[in-house]
């Protein structure tokens, strides 16, 4: 048996699958989580059935892709689960009706139950399962109350004879049935009600914004280092003894030697510039990289579940517009600074084509993932703020420019911002550490393997030659145009594979500030890593991933060897 769950956007379709079948989702306070459908099995005694987390619709006639997905999955159903936002009722009993009219077997999980209570909202779930015809158990998902009662009575599904179409409009029916189950307090203007509309006032939210950002990176920058400094003493205390041990078993020397451990410098073991799997293979995504993906992490989470970042959309929506996109299209990219490819795959969220190909075309360019910032972070932030300054104001002239550019002269619409906002919430602990060791776990599975393998790579070149040939052959490029040793270009080969390795090759060539400055900047806006490649081609298809690949050559092109020149004329 396929079930179905259905339900508007952000009212928690997914935290209660997640309940239901023990699959592990990413749960967000905010609309358009869920833009493909997520399958998993629901056990119940011997008996088993799967179940579908079906993307957020608020009715059954599409307007954009998310809900297309909804609509066509209809008919492929046996059962539907309904979850419905307690604190939103009359708006979710719209979609409600319509699931009704299907004629397909239905239950109606009352979510978000707990909230309603604090709000002093009273809902008779018992007349609402009266008035409608089929089984109504109020939940609430991040708790996990009423879910036994959920999994108990889903076999009580069924089909309902009463709604039927005699005229009244469903948006009417939906009011009429409100009003007879729903009683709420007297509104009252509560410190929630005064924070939103400070966050999204003309004024004062784009300076709340500015506070908001300024804080986030501050604490990852800050937080990020704190770690960083306490996992850089727990290797040199715990690691680097074995390391030496191995070291001195496998003679200090030799091609074995090089691969796994690395290059000896002044006898000694650097963790980030011996380029051995078994020191900077795991040094730089557990002691350099991680500590700042976990604070980034941490901070977005908390974003997401107290409800900031739809509002932070419609801060930047203006601004936004002249660049294509819509102030929501801020999610891809915030999603984008912790790894590119969630940020490329969360563009689904936007309706055409035009959208999706600037979101990708930015992140791929111009957000640069934060296991890439944490090692440039380190290799600059040495040298004091002013370069990481201009690194990042150049990203920031960058995004600017090329959103502007391609929404001159990309064809296709740029539909306005219809989200709507949900309501400010306290993070619910347990639910935002899930989270978080969710995305930690699952940046530890997929960049480790292309850590040890750039590094690998590394050590290969070096000793079959290759990168004196890759100097020489890009000499007039990386020389003559960006002002960088012959050296680098193996940097640039490696950073196909990882970003974030390719960064820490620059640290053994002894650039200037200016030097570090350019090979920064070329490295983030070069190709991103294979991974995100692969996510692109699948996203935007091939056609638009040349056209991609163009616009990032060209960039790549301009902006290095501009950079150079200015530089080198400021006398900086």
């Amino acid at each position: 048996m396929r079930v179905l769950l259905m339900g508007n956007p952000n009212v928690g379709k997914s935290a209660i699958f997640s309940r239901l079948t023990g699959s592990h989702v990413v749960v967000s306070n905010y609309a358009g989580t869920t833009v493909e459908f997520t399958q998993g099995v629901l056990r119940t005694g011997d008996d088993s059935m799967e179940v579908i987390d079906v993307p957020g619709t608020y009715a059954l006639e599409p307007t954009n892709r998310a809900e297309a997905v909804a609509s066509d999955m209809i008919p492929g159903g046996d059962v539907v689960i309904n979850v419905l936002d307690a604190t939103q009722l009359e708006r979710g009993l719209y979609l409600t009706l319509q699931l009704l009219m299907t004629g397909k077997p239905m239950i109606i999980a009352l979510n978000v139950w707990d909230e309603a209570q604090k709000a002093g909202i009273r809902i008779d779930a018992g007349m609402m399962e009266e008035l409608l015809g089929v089984p109504v158990i109020p939940t609430c998902a991040l708790t996990g109350e009423g879910i036994i009662q959920l999994k108990t009575r889903l076999p009580e599904a069924r089909s309902s004879a009463r709604i039927t179409d005699n005229g009244v409009t469903l948006w009417q029916k939906a009011t009429d049935i409100s009003k007879k189950i729903q009683q709420k307090p007297d509104r009252q203007t509560t410190f929630r009600d005064k924070l939103d509309h400070t966050t999204v006032h003309p004024v004062y939210g784009p300076l709340f914004a500015l506070f908001v950002l300024l804080l986030s990176f501050g604490f990852v920058a800050y937080f990020g280092e704190f770690l960083h400094e306490i996992l850089e003493g727990i290797f040199a205390f715990l690691w680097l003894p074995v390391a030496l041990w191995m070291s001195g078993l496998l003679g200090s020397e030799g091609l074995l030697h090089d691969i796994l451990i690395g290059g000896l410098i002044d006898g000694e073991i650097h963790f980030e510039e011996s380029f051995g799997l078994l020191t900077t293979g795991l040094f730089i995504p557990l002691a350099v990289v991680l500590p700042y993906i976990f604070s980034f992490y941490l901070v977005l989470s908390l974003l997401e579940d107290v409800g900031y970042l739809p509002r932070l959309g419609v801060v930047v929506d203006a601004f936004m517009q002249r660049l294509g996109i819509h102030g929501l299209s801020i999610v891809p990219m915030m999603l984008g600074i912790g790894c590119n490819v969630p940020g490329v795959m969360a563009g689904r969220m936007l309706e055409t084509r035009k959208e999706r190909f600037i979101v990708a075309t930015l992140i791929a360019i111009v957000v640069p993932c934060m296991a890439q910032q944490a090692m440039v972070i380190g290799l600059l932030g040495q040298a004091g703020i002013a370069g990481l300054a201009i690194v990042y104001g150049t990203l920031f002239l960058l995004w600017i420019v090329m959103g502007f550019l391609m929404n001159l002269f990309l064809k296709g619409e740029s539909p306005e911002m219809l989200i709507d906002l949900p309501t400010y919430r306290m993070p619910y602990w347990e639910s935002l550490w899930k989270k978080i060791y969710m995305r930690m776990s699952g940046f530890i599975r997929s960049a480790l393997p292309y850590v040890l393998l750039g590094v690998f790579v590394v050590n290969l070149l070096y000793t079959l030659g290759a990168i004196d040939y890759i100097s020489r052959a890009f000499a007039p490029v990386i020389t003559g145009l960006f002002g960088l040793p012959g050296e680098a270009g193996g940097a640039l080969i490696v950073g196909f594979l990882r970003k974030d390795v390719a960064v820490g090759m620059l640290a053994p060539l002894g650039l200037d500030l200016n030097q570090l400055i350019v090979a920064s900047v070329v490295l983030m806006v070069y190709f991103p890593c294979i991974a995100t490649f692969v996510v692109l081609f699948r996203e935007i298809g091939l056609p638009d991933l040349l056209k991609l690949t163009v616009i990032m050559i060209l960039v790549v092109i301009l902006t290095g060897g501009g950079l150079h020149l200015l530089l080198r004329h400021a006398g900086f």
